[in-house]
């Protein structure tokens, strides 16, 4: 790892509350999370402690209300914060944007009622969520999933297998989509199942080639009871919701993208500026000049890209489109920028004794997550060239 400290990213905040924040977020980062990170990430230990730290800093509600624990701060803000954690550690930047997503369907679309009752220790209590809308047959065609629920007196029993899920057997609380009637779309309904309900369990964690400090293992619902009060939205509401809710959450994984790749262009100038070939450090040959120029701009234009849609969300306007464009530019970016970052440190870029590898490695999950790139580009084709002729 490189000696040489990275200059901060120059980032445009509405408040000085906003700066303060950032302030506090990058020094704990540095210090609480980046020292031990490839340790962790190599041993696959789930820092469970610093989401702790991060819930007791005000930092795991930041976009919601606070009159429910949350921190009342917009998109624009949130999502800059989640670039600084990614930057130090993927595992917990992303970790923070699974858990909002896992929030985002009580904090919209709950009863008054839902929303005192639970918001407070899911935002500022400790807890921890999952989001569970993809199944083992059904990832991309999501409104396809067969996980049911089924009314029994005054409740729901809940039966299926969830797939893929983030924090799957370690969360405190899983925001579920299941089928409560018909087929399509319209028969699906969002529940909110507490982590320790009877008949709930995880399968053992994948076996990832990135981020493998972050367990992520098919959850199963076997006759899995809820009471009708852990309905959120009506009956059928619920592929509406989970859309909502990966709108908001295809801008969390684009910062995620830039802090991963912000942190390999930190570490290709570090390391070019002081290895030397020839007499001169290798940073002053145009060949790697120009690739860490390319990789410089592509960042720039991914965080300008994410925080443009952050603003129209915030502002009360449409932002689908330019979520879809932010994940997929952001990703794609962090996928090329990680991998000229270790051509840049050539053999020493293929060893775990420097973090590009690494980087690497985590870049290419975001290129998949919460909607393939390949779906993204067909909700922005609709966008923009309307809706395909069947």
């Amino acid at each position: 790892m490189s000696d040489r400290d990275p200059q901060p990213v120059e980032r445009q905040l509405p408040t000085d509350e906003a700066r303060d924040l950032l302030t506090l977020v990058r020094e704990m980062a540095r210090r609480e999370i980046a020292p031990k990170a490839a340790e962790e990430e190599d041993a696959g230990r789930f820092p469970r402690e610093i989401f702790t730290l991060l819930s007791s800093s005000g930092l795991l509600g930041l976009p919601y209300a606070a009159e429910h624990g949350g921190g009342d701060q917009p998109y624009e803000v949130y999502l800059q914060v989640l670039e600084e954690l990614a930057a130090a550690r993927l595992t917990v930047g992303l970790g923070l944007s699974v858990h909002t997503l896992a929030s985002y369907a009580l904090a919209t679309y709950g009863t008054k009622q839902q929303q005192v009752e639970h918001l407070p220790a899911m935002l500022g209590g400790g807890l921890l969520g999952a989001y569970c809308l993809s199944e083992p047959s059904s990832g991309s065609d999501a409104a396809s999933l067969r996980t049911k629920a089924v009314r029994d007196g005054d409740g729901w029993v809940i039966t299926g297998t969830k797939a893929w899920i983030t924090h799957g057997g370690i969360a405190d609380f899983y925001t579920v989509m299941a089928r409560t009637g018909e087929d399509g779309p319209r028969g699906i309904t969002a529940f909110l199942v507490p982590g320790d309900a009877p008949g709930l369990s995880a399968a053992a964690p994948e076996k990832k080639m990135g981020m493998k400090g972050s367990p992520t293992a098919q959850v199963h619902f076997d006759g899995v009871r809820v009471g009708d009060d852990r309905r959120i939205g009506e009956e059928g509401q619920g592929f509406t919701i989970a859309l909502s809710a990966l709108d908001s959450g295809r801008l969390g994984i684009a910062a995620c993208a830039i802090g991963v790749a912000q942190a390999a262009l930190d570490e290709a100038v570090g390391y070019a500026t002081e290895r030397r070939q020839f007499g001169h450090p290798v940073a002053d040959f145009q060949g790697l000049r120009f690739m860490i120029a390319d990789m410089a701009t592509q960042i720039e234009a991914g965080r300008a890209l994410y925080l443009a849609a952050a603003r129209l969300r915030d502002a009360g306007k449409p932002f689908a489109k330019q979520a879809a464009m932010a994940k997929l530019h952001c990703t794609d970016t962090a996928m090329k920028v990680t991998t000229d970052a270790v051509q840049i440190l050539g053999g020493y870029g293929y060893t775990a004794d420097f973090p590009a590898e690494r980087y690497m490695r985590e870049a290419k999950v975001l290129q998949i997550v919460e909607g393939t790139n390949q779906i993204q580009r067909m909700v922005i084709a609709r966008h923009v060239a309307g809706p395909e002729a069947r």
